[in-house]
């Protein structure tokens, strides 16, 4: 999940791979780490032993027992950043000692690339310094905004899904209406990769057309769920740019149980623009 969500790619420039730490439970996890000439171990404590920034990228229900295993080496000199998908703020802070500096951020695939969209909030006891320092570092690996906490489920589904709908069905031809039916019927493979049975070819100014609606309907979407429009179409822009090179050649971008397989679930059989 954290070489999808993040990646073991450092900010160019501002992070020597030698100061980076990650952690995971096996050595599967560890090995594009310790190809990017980080540090890995399987201890979260030493995580924290040795590092002052944190970044916490784990399933929603595995986060609680990691924050309840670190919350005793946890200081005041700590900046916790959380990727898990739906732990609020309020849960973070509670969960970890009182006055820890939190965030939460939500990256995207291309994040890889250095072509990213991510939005993130501070806690109550994060200042504009650690704002600041998180921006500085992830402004290289694409669009980084902070915004309101409520923002950050909106842009889960507007671009941290982003790519698996390009993915899914940027590319349909509308024309294909029979094609309907056979699309909710669509399998979620046991690997969690959608499998569209067919694909369309368009000529390059239709192909431009269907961007531009993709794009739109995506922003559209969002501003309806209340971000500001401004926003929603500087990310929804960001997230098309660069979603195709993140397809090509990837098998899956899907891992069971995840928020992309659920959104594909329904973004297909509703049509693009509903």
């Amino acid at each position: 999940m954290e070489e999808l969500r993040v990646g073991p790619r450092c900010p160019q420039g501002k992070v020597s791979p030698s100061s980076i730490l990650a952690s995971a439970p096996s050595d599967k996890n560890l090995d594009a780490w310790r190809e990017s000439g980080c540090r890995t171990t399987h201890c979260n404590l030493e995580v924290l032993q040795e590092s002052t920034l944190v970044f916490l990228a784990t399933k929603p229900h595995v986060l609680p027992d990691v924050l309840q295993e670190i919350r005793p080496a946890v200081g005041s000199h700590h900046i916790i950043v959380s990727l898990a998908a739906s732990v609020t703020l309020q849960t973070l802070q509670r969960l970890l000692p009182a006055g820890t500096k939190v965030l939460r951020l939500m990256p995207n695939l291309p994040c890889v690339v250095q072509a990213g969209a991510m939005v993130f909030a501070r806690g109550s006891s994060a200042g504009d310094g650690e704002a600041a320092l998180l921006k500085c570092l992830l402004s290289s690996c694409g669009l980084c905004e902070e915004v309101p906490e409520s923002y950050i489920n909106i842009h889960t589904g507007l671009s941290g899904s982003g790519v698996a709908y390009v993915r899914t069905c940027a590319w349909w031809d509308p024309a294909h209406q029979q094609d309907r039916g056979h699309q909710q019927k669509s399998h979620l493979c046991g690997v969690g990769i959608w499998d569209p049975p067919r694909l369309s070819l368009f000529s390059p100014d239709t192909l431009l057309l269907q961007v531009y609606l993709f794009a739109e309907a995506l922003a559209e979407g969002a501003v309806k769920m209340g971000m500001p429009g401004g926003l929603a179409s500087r990310i929804a822009a960001q997230t098309l740019l660069v979603s195709q090179c993140c397809c090509l050649g990837t098998p899956g971008i899907s891992s069971i149980a995840s928020t992309n397989l659920v959104t594909m679930g329904s973004v297909v059989p509703g049509g693009m623009a509903e």
